[in-house]
């Protein structure tokens, strides 16, 4: 595990052929390249050395891409010989450790009980990324098993990888299980990252990470090769330091799979750029929710100011309440208790190499390594899953899913009806808390369940510092409306510029 020096020395900022990679966006660079000024191999060269002289103080990336070199040279071939494929080609990714790839790096989730899994297939976003020409930067830490494993756990923290560390405090926590993912695009490791969010794992990071999340709705993106918990729930999305990079990346990920029947009819769109509009908040009606339940007035305060902000853009503020999440949070864990068990047991029979059969097997292999795997905590979330049935035919299970689904879905819709709304506005998390390995995350809020649990579209982007810490702005609405969700952040983004960079403070 990385150690983290208790007085770091400055961070220089990150320009490369005379380009400013803090400001920089994805078609600057596509211009930069075209224009001969820079080449996907320096840029590639230029992230594999910051990460490794930055990184041991955030332990953001697992590994490197043995083939990043190579897969940046053939970019700068094809774009030498006019091939160039799109505004991806070259760009380094970096991808969460639950995702799988085919090459010479490993797909753990951050447990060891995985170093021997080789998967025999590119996850169907990978193999989108390839054919768009992007390098493949390597692999991020993440929260092991993207934190379900035990409810004492710490965001950030897998016996792979160790505890991630926040780069803007460095003692503070990562708050979701992208925390690699997040944490290295706010340090400029790469331009763009993918995480997974089952429940808040994208945004809740992105927010206190002071980057741009994506939680895509349920069917936009194929959750094929991704290590599971949620069937119903999971997605990958994209993590970046601007909403124009979102989209782009965005725009690659979506696309129908048939490996999984939820992307089946959903919309495929190779452009979500042509969304974004500085002038998209004008006349929208905005619900307010103030999802902090009182427990942080200082995030209160920078949402309020926000709020004002977004009515100064044109924007009519309703405040609102959104019904039904008492019924939510009795019936989705629950529920996905039933729905790792059979994903997971499906994943490791399908998965070549050598690692346990199944989620019996797993907790053997954390029973019989606990120094390695359970120094923290244990594994009451892998019990309480071993225990259900993992039957999806199972009624209990199809109540339980049912109630926490619909419930979430009736209290989005109508509130967005009633009140005639175009999205949602919430605090997606509050400052960082301090990391305490064995006593689990100090959440005061999350705004992430209505979003996450109905399967609708959630993007955070950056609203505020409460000290030196980051908080962010969720705007969420219905199933598919990433194009009104990403206008919205964008007007707030270019309105505001509310994000900087990190400073890598040991402590505040």
């Amino acid at each position: 595990m990385n150690a983290h020096p208790s007085a770091p020395a400055p961070v220089e900022p990150p320009t490369l052929a005379g380009i400013d990679l803090e400001q920089a966006t994805i078609p600057d660079l596509r211009r930069a390249m075209d224009a001969g000024r820079l080449t996907s191999a320096e840029l590639t060269a230029f992230y594999l050395d910051r990460i490794r002289r930055l990184d041991p103080r955030l332990c953001s990336v697992i590994t490197t891409n043995p083939d990043a070199p190579n897969l940046a040279a053939a970019s700068d071939e094809r774009r030498e010989a006019g091939r160039a494929r799109g505004l991806l080609d070259g760009i380094p990714v970096l991808l969460k450790d639950n995702i799988d790839t085919a090459d010479r790096q490993r797909t753990t989730a951050g447990s060891f009980a995985l170093a021997g899994a080789r998967p025999a297939a590119d996850a169907h976003l990978v193999k989108l990324l390839r054919a768009a020409g992007a390098v493949i930067l390597g692999k991020t830490n993440l929260s092991e098993w993207a934190n379900f494993r035990d409810r004492r756990s710490s965001s950030g923290w897998s016996a792979v990888g160790g505890q991630t560390a926040n780069p803007y405090v460095l003692d503070r926590n990562t708050c979701g299980s992208s925390s690699g993912s997040s944490a290295a695009i706010a340090a400029n490791l790469a331009t763009v990252a993918v995480g997974t969010e089952t429940n808040g794992s994208i945004v809740s990071a992105a927010g206190a990470n002071g980057v741009v999340g994506v939680k895509p709705s349920i069917g936009l993106v194929s959750r094929h090769g991704l290590v599971p918990i949620s069937g119903v729930q999971d997605t990958a999305g994209p993590l970046a330091r601007t909403v124009t990079d979102a989209a782009v990346l965005l725009g690659v990920l979506n696309g129908a799979d048939a490996r999984d029947p939820a992307t089946d009819g959903g919309p495929v769109r190779s452009d979500y750029l042509r969304f974004l509009d500085p002038d998209a908040l004008r006349g929208k009606r905005i619900g307010v929710w103030d999802a902090t339940g009182g427990t942080s007035p200082e995030t209160v305060a920078v949402f309020t100011r926000a709020v004002e902000r977004l009515a100064s853009l044109g924007a009519i503020p309703v405040e609102v309440s959104i019904p039904g999440l008492d019924v939510v949070g009795r019936s989705e864990l629950p529920s996905m208790l039933y729905e790792f068990k059979h994903g997971i047991n499906e994943y490791l029979a399908a998965t070549p190499g050598d690692h346990p059969a199944d989620l019996a097997g797993l907790i053997e292999f954390n029973q019989s390594n606990a120094d390695t795997e359970m120094g923290h905590f244990g594994q009451e979330l892998f019990e309480e899953a071993q225990a259900t049935s993992g039957d999806l035919t199972d009624p209990e299970y199809l109540r339980l899913r049912a109630e926490a689904t619909g419930a979430a879905r009736r209290g989005l819709d109508d509130t967005l009806a009633a009140h005639r709304l175009d999205a949602i506005v919430a605090p997606t998390n509050g400052p960082a808390w301090r990391t305490t390995l064995g006593k689990g995350d100090a959440y005061p809020f999350g705004s992430s369940t209505p979003a996450a649990v109905s399967g609708y579209a959630n993007v955070t982007v950056p609203m505020a510092f409460v000290g030196p810490l980051p908080v962010g702005l969720s705007i969420m609405a219905g199933r598919y409306s990433e194009p009104t969700v990403l206008a919205l952040a964008y007007a707030f983004e270019q309105a505001t510029r509310a994000r900087r960079p990190p400073e890598f403070l040991p402590t505040s």
